[in-house]
């Protein structure tokens, strides 16, 4: 749970100032450290009267948090660190929602399964690392969206994403793979391998194919 907080407030500035603020006074940083803290007591080991006198505490912080941020990150849904709400905004995260890591997920965006029943978890959307999503941004039912993707501004993705693809319109289509490299930042970015590796397949597919063939004559 501290592992993935201190990556979150990472996000917010490198500083111990900037991150004391955004604790303070940055709504949407109270609502991540509060999924952080349910996540943590329904999946850490520990008595079951804890577990349970804990839950019940959870319940009514709950009710505040949603009231209090417009932002619902249920303890079901299962976010990697280092996420980033950059803007206030009322943002609906349904229970059973996988995210990666160093995700973005701005103003006005849902996320969630397409039905209802004891489908829910098999239907809920699986959203990869480094992904950005633009504001009012609508995921719906059992898709899957890669890592490094961008969903832009009012998207309704009802189908897969690819991974570096970039979604628009609705319903949503992808328009280019060049990712969202520009808009997510986190410390030691640089040295991400994961994040290496993707910026490396960009560059092959921006290679125009006779360079490439340049390329695999004189490897040869």
């Amino acid at each position: 749970m501290f592992e993935h907080i201190r990556e979150d407030l990472n996000r917010y500035g490198a500083g111990g100032r900037e991150q004391l603020r955004a604790m303070l006074f940055y709504p949407r940083v109270w609502a991540i450290v509060g999924h952080r803290f349910a996540r943590w007591v329904y999946t850490a080991p520990m008595s079951k009267f804890a577990r349970l006198l804990l839950q019940r505490l959870i319940v009514v912080g709950n009710v505040w948090l949603d009231v209090a941020t417009q932002i619902e990150l249920p303890a079901g849904a299962e976010i990697g660190p280092g996420l980033l709400i950059p803007h206030s905004g009322y943002i609906v995260v349904g229970p059973g929602v996988r995210i990666g890591r160093h995700c973005t997920l701005t103003q006005g965006v849902t996320i969630g399964h397409g039905g209802g029943g004891t489908k829910t978890l098999v239907e809920s959307p699986v959203i990869g690392d480094r992904v950005y999503i633009g504001p009012g941004a609508v995921i719906i039912g059992p898709v899957v969206v890669g890592d490094d993707a961008v969903i832009g501004a009012g998207a309704i993705v009802t189908r897969s994403v690819p991974p570096r693809g970039v979604a628009v319109g609705n319903p949503a289509r992808v328009i280019s793979r060049k990712g969202s490299f520009d808009l997510i930042f986190y410390q030691n970015r640089e040295d991400d391998p994961a994040r290496q590796a993707a910026l490396a397949a960009l560059a092959r597919e921006s290679v125009p194919p006779q360079e490439l063939q340049v390329e695999r004559v004189e490897a040869v």
